[in-house]
């Protein structure tokens, strides 16, 4: 007896795996984001010290093998904190893009399903809230609210929702007359179901891989924020926060700014080569975007 051929054909997910690590910039992509969460994940087993830790001794020492990136101007581990900053980092990134994707998804398809009057409100909206330069925006929520993570997941909501909803919305337009809507308003189906079974499965594809090339944009936001005194407070731990302090010191020493500066550029780099590989795996159409 021989042997038969299967013939079952392989999963999406595997096949495109398979095209993502065929690009050189997606595999260098996806170990830089492999480093920076699992660094931010394993922080408290891969430092020797602790991020807090104030030893005047110590103070503005160079890399070595106790003290990888060096120390600072109070004599704590920037290994460290680095590392524990990058949890600050990611968890604002991840917590504000997702909720940033649920509040621009709803807003996109009540925009584009809804009655016209309704659209065009919605638009002067977005318009409204995307003209506020970010800076003044952040400045005005933490006069209301004082510095904090609360006040910089706001601020990148605020940011990002209008450009998610727009997309949303132009899409929808382009789904509310195609045919399978059309029969689904025939058989009474509701607005609801419409919308969360026949429209939103087709248009939430394009935005998540937009949103995973925002993440980058989100990380600089919270950074800039900390570096300002409008983020993270001392002594938490923050990249914007140890840039600040390298600025501050750098006729000391150079490493506390380098210690600030490279991860936020690491992932910045890690998130953009993955993100432009999924756009290009999954849908070139956004090739040319921004």
């Amino acid at each position: 007896m021989f042997a038969v051929a299967s013939d079952k054909p392989k999963p999406e997910w595997l096949l495109a795996v398979r095209r993502i690590l065929r690009e050189p910039l997606g595999v260098l992509g996806i170990v830089l984001v492999i480093l920076m969460v699992g660094g931010a994940i394993f922080a408290d087993l891969l430092a020797a010290h602790e991020p807090n830790k104030i030893s005047p001794r110590d103070r503005f020492l160079g890399p070595s093998w106790d003290h990888l990136l060096g120390t600072d101007q109070l004599g704590r581990d920037l290994f460290a904190r680095v590392l524990h900053g990058g949890r600050i980092a990611l968890s604002v990134a991840l917590f504000s893009t997702a909720a940033s994707l649920v509040i621009g998804i709803v807003l996109g398809l009540i925009a584009g399903y809804g009655p016209r009057w309704l659209d065009n409100l919605m638009l002067l909206l977005f318009d409204s809230i995307k003209s506020f330069p970010t800076v003044m925006l952040a400045l005005a929520l933490v006069t209301l609210f004082g510095p904090s993570l609360t006040a910089v997941v706001v601020v990148v909501v605020l940011v990002n929702v209008p450009g998610y909803a727009r997309i949303i919305r132009t899409q929808t337009l382009a789904l509310k007359e195609s045919e399978f809507v059309t029969a689904a308003q025939s058989m009474g189906a509701s607005t609801a179901r419409i919308l969360r079974v026949h429209v939103m499965p087709n248009v939430i594809g394009p935005l998540l891989i937009l949103a995973s090339m925002d993440i980058p944009v989100v990380i600089a936001i919270e950074a800039g924020m900390s570096f300002l005194g409008l983020g993270v407070r001392p002594p938490t731990p923050s990249w914007g926060a140890i840039l600040n302090d390298g600025f501050t010191a750098i006729r000391d020493t150079p490493w506390i700014a380098i210690a600030g500066g490279l991860p936020i550029i690491v992932t910045t780099l890690g998130f953009t080569f993955l993100g432009e590989t999924l756009r290009d795996v999954f849908d070139p159409r956004l090739k040319g975007r921004g």
